[in-house]
């Protein structure tokens, strides 16, 4: 199907329907670690992955988390610009299913997040990945759904160039 393609509204639907659910998972576990966790409780799972409330007033790895307090409201516009430029896309692509659902993820992500930095005033995170010395940054169901968006934008440009052949 080509970029510009669409399925009209009902298409759209679809994918904002999806971020929708994922928005609503994102949310619904972040409101669980808030309840039942202070900062800096963890709870170990498996020898590699504990649950833990971390704040995270930055972006990705903790990017600017040391700034004065501008961060939080940068990011939060960048959230939200990022988001209406998604909606856009959205209605102009919602019939590409892999772009569309790319698109979705990073939208439920961006709009999580987003609200994190409204209510709290910094991301709540609490997935917590390692393996012997190494660590990997708290994440959040947000943070998932952005990365694995990124991956399948990724995918879609690199199957759309090998169409093109």
């Amino acid at each position: 199907m080509a970029r510009g393609s669409s399925s009209g509204a009902g298409g759209m639907l679809q994918w904002l329907g999806l971020a929708f659910i994922l928005l609503i998972a994102d949310q619904f576990t972040k409101v669980l670690i808030v309840g039942y966790y202070h900062l800096g409780d963890s709870t170990y799972v498996t020898s590699f992955f504990n649950v833990v409330r971390v704040h995270n007033s930055g972006a990705a790895f903790s990017f600017l988390a040391g700034a004065s307090g501008w961060q939080r409201w940068f990011f939060t516009v960048i959230g939200v610009v990022a988001a209406v430029l998604i909606l856009w896309m959205l209605k102009s692509h919602a019939g590409q299913k892999l772009f569309s659902f790319a698109l979705a993820c990073i939208l439920s992500g961006a709009i999580g997040n987003v609200i994190d930095r409204v209510l709290y005033g910094y991301v709540v995170d609490f997935l917590d990945f390692h393996w012997r010395n190494w660590h990997f940054p708290a994440f959040n169901i947000a943070d998932s759904a952005i990365t694995i968006g990124a991956i399948c934008l990724i995918l879609d440009e690199l199957l759309r160039v090998r169409r093109t052949r």
